[in-house]
């Protein structure tokens, strides 16, 4: 354990390195060619190291924050798009923005203030919840596979949540930045479309956007008009974030890809997409109650989870690793512990 954090803590100051290269340099190219060739060797780059790590969480974390996220942040950079053009004027910032899951937003006066103690609340019950996971885990071989199918489900969501707001931490303690949240409660969506567009991993959503539903959507607009373009940008944004996932898999798991988790997207973006069609036709007061609609997208998304987003997964021992890691860092910590 000792010498994966030695791994990562190499890693992360390679990709600090990169960025300053990114800031003094690539920043003063013009925006375009020029740009994205100097940024090419960092794309590569980034692609690269989590390979370095064998640590699920690690690697997860490097091929998160670096492959994916950093890397099409980058390429926005090239074409001077948000969120890392204009450059702040701060190398530190820079490289926050760049290499974090996290989306400034400004302060204004009119914010609900009972929402820090909420949110605070809300994180603890949700550490809880995953310590009792974790120790329910010991016990798994004697609970039916679909309860432990269920937990692996809650599992995922927070552990991730819980993840990406830690990760937030260091921006909003050295630059005082007010952070959008990168999940929002998925658990009380109302439908598919609110579940991926508004409540899920904002973060991902935030730079899909941008990368690829907008210039998809204006490529197709001139194809098929404006009325069923949107539909193509949902579902290529769908594929795209399929394939990153067929990525982080390969990461994980250092096996050829299967392709069920890309299927699983491909299946969403396509349910999606008919759901819109649907809000299109039908009227408001016909459609399903919001409870009826939220709990039906969530059971589709668990149900199809367990078909295609766990099974490669489970099938390369990638749970046993995570539990694994988890009781190899409670023991450290306990070692460190006086009492």
């Amino acid at each position: 354990m000792e010498n994966e954090l030695h791994n990562f803590i190499k890693v992360w100051i390679s990709a600090i390195i990169s960025l300053c290269y990114c800031f003094y340099i690539s920043s003063k190219l013009p925006k375009g060619i020029f740009k994205l060739f100097s940024l090419t060797p960092i794309f590569i780059f980034f692609l690269y190291l989590p390979l370095t790590v064998s640590s699920v969480h690690l690697v997860g974390i490097t091929a998160f924050f670096l492959s994916w996220l950093a890397n099409f942040k980058l390429l926005l950079f090239c074409f001077d798009q948000p969120p890392l053009s204009p450059p702040p004027s701060n190398l530190f910032h820079f490289i926050s923005l760049a290499s974090l899951p996290i989306k400034p937003k400004q302060k204004t006066p009119s914010q609900n203030k009972s929402k820090p103690p909420q949110r605070s609340i809300l994180f603890a019950i949700k550490v809880l919840i995953l310590a009792l996971l974790y120790h329910c885990y010991s016990y798994k071989q004697n609970l039916h596979k679909n309860v432990v199918l269920a937990m692996y489900c809650v599992h995922t969501y927070i552990e991730l949540e819980l993840t990406l707001a830690l990760a937030a931490i260091p921006a909003r303690a050295m630059f005082g930045l007010e952070i959008e949240p990168q999940f929002n409660e998925p658990y009380l969506t109302t439908s598919l479309q609110d579940f991926w567009g508004r409540r899920w991993n904002l973060m991902v959503t935030s730079i899909l956007r941008p990368t690829v539903y907008y210039p998809i959507r204006r490529i197709s607009t001139r194809l098929v008009g404006s009325r069923w373009a949107p539909l193509q940008a949902i579902i290529a944004v769908f594929v795209v974030s399929g394939l990153m996932h067929e990525l982080i898999y390969y990461y994980l798991t250092r096996v050829a890809p299967t392709w069920e988790v890309t299927w699983f997207f491909i299946l969403h973006g396509v349910a999606v997409a008919a759901e819109v069609v649907v809000k299109k036709v039908v009227p408001e007061k016909m459609r399903l109650h919001p409870v009826v609609s939220g709990a039906s997208a969530l059971g589709f998304v668990a149900v199809t989870a367990v078909w295609l987003f766990f099974p490669q997964l489970l099938r390369n021992g990638v749970d046993e690793k995570t539990i694994g890691e988890y009781c190899k860092l409670m023991d450290l910590l306990k070692g460190l512990l006086p009492f």
